[in-house]
């Protein structure tokens, strides 16, 4: 229950913050004033908003009406919401050129919708996204247990290693195998102090490890608290969200270089409307999953390319050929954003 709480707490959050970015046009209804001078500026009103400085004709003084407000915003954003997502999902290219060309009215902002459909991930993640308190997923055995498997692993190790020595082969693969043994067992043992349980997945005792020594030192905090290290990992991905957008038009660009039609805002307005499509996409698919219909996270895997591909045709106006070859390089290029979104978070998760 306190984890359907936290999802609802993020959602309202998610929609203040794009309710932020996306003032209201205000209007009248129960709960609202109807004043004839603005109560920000007092210049008098011709219409709905102060021409002066833009704040809404008519305020709530009802607790009834702050909260209409607040469902308002969460799900109807003054009906642009149901306008804009149609166009996303379907003719996302329409949508980003009405963007560029200055007809916004209409449409809820990239930016805003970005910042919302984060929250409400995050939020839908937390709830369909259990956990059993001690454990981590796969399969778990007992701290004793592990000690003794690695301790088993060591001595297969130091006796292939013996064996190289009398055959006067190179020691230099299996000395590193016993290194991280040594480490994985004192790991253990300090968990095996706290009274806690792990899982070992790598059966190999190969480990996993990285060259980036940011990247390692996080990979060795996953190994000794996974449950800590998740919670990090969701914390730095959820704050960092938005870097994936100055992260991904550097690559947009590459498709167009040096072009005179088209400017970086025109890329930045691309894929940030693209990002919004990609998490709600992922939405749906945890949804799906949660009501026991994995299938359709398997069929949606093949959306991306084919809405990359309408994204770029009608929004930079390419023949088909054209938007293809686009399509297929920018389904590389949001790979290689992703791993490098996925290395600033690992940086900042093992600091």
């Amino acid at each position: 229950m306190s984890e359907i709480s936290e999802s609802l707490a993020e959602v309202g959050q998610g929609a203040l913050a794009a309710n932020a970015a996306e003032p209201e046009a205000g209007g009248a209804g129960d709960g609202h004033t109807h004043e004839s001078a603005c109560l920000n500026c007092g210049t008098a009103l011709i219409g709905s908003h102060c021409h002066a400085c833009g704040q809404a004709a008519h305020v709530h003084r009802t607790l009834g009406a702050f909260f209409h407000d607040l469902l308002h915003g969460v799900f109807h954003f003054e009906g642009k919401i149901w306008r804009t997502l149609p166009l996303l999902a379907w003719r996302p290219g329409k949508l980003t050129r009405e963007y560029i060309d200055g007809r916004r009215a209409s449409y809820i902002s990239p930016i805003a919708l970005f910042l919302f459909s984060v929250f409400l991930m995050f939020a839908v993640f937390h709830a369909t996204q259990g956990h059993e308190e001690g454990k981590t997923t796969g399969n778990l055995i007992g701290i004793g247990q592990n000690v003794e498997s690695v301790r088993a692993d060591m001595r297969k190790l130091e006796a292939e290693r013996a064996a190289a020595v009398v055959r006067g082969e190179a020691t230099g693969s299996i000395d590193r195998q016993i290194a991280r043994k040594k480490e994985a067992l004192a790991a253990l043992d300090s968990l095996e102090a706290e009274g806690l349980d792990i899982e070992i997945s790598d059966k190999s005792g190969k480990g996993i490890h990285s060259d980036i020594p940011q990247i390692d030192k996080a990979l060795k905090k996953f190994k000794a608290n996974p449950d800590l290290a998740t919670y990090k990992l969701q914390t730095y991905a959820y704050k960092y969200s938005w870097a994936l957008i100055p992260i991904s038009v550097p690559f947009l660009w590459l498709l167009f270089p040096f072009s005179r039609r088209f400017h970086l805002y025109d890329h930045t307005v691309f894929v940030t409307y693209s990002l919004c499509f990609m998490t709600m996409l992922v939405i749906v698919t945890m949804l799906a999953g949660a009501l026991g219909a994995a299938w359709v996270g398997a069929v949606l895997f093949f959306a991306p390319p084919v809405h990359m591909y309408r994204q770029l045709r009608e929004t930079y106006a390419l023949g088909r050929l054209s938007a293809l070859w686009r399509a297929w390089l920018l389904v590389w290029f949001s790979g290689t954003a992703l791993l490098l979104f996925f290395i600033l978070i690992m940086a900042q998760t093992g600091g």
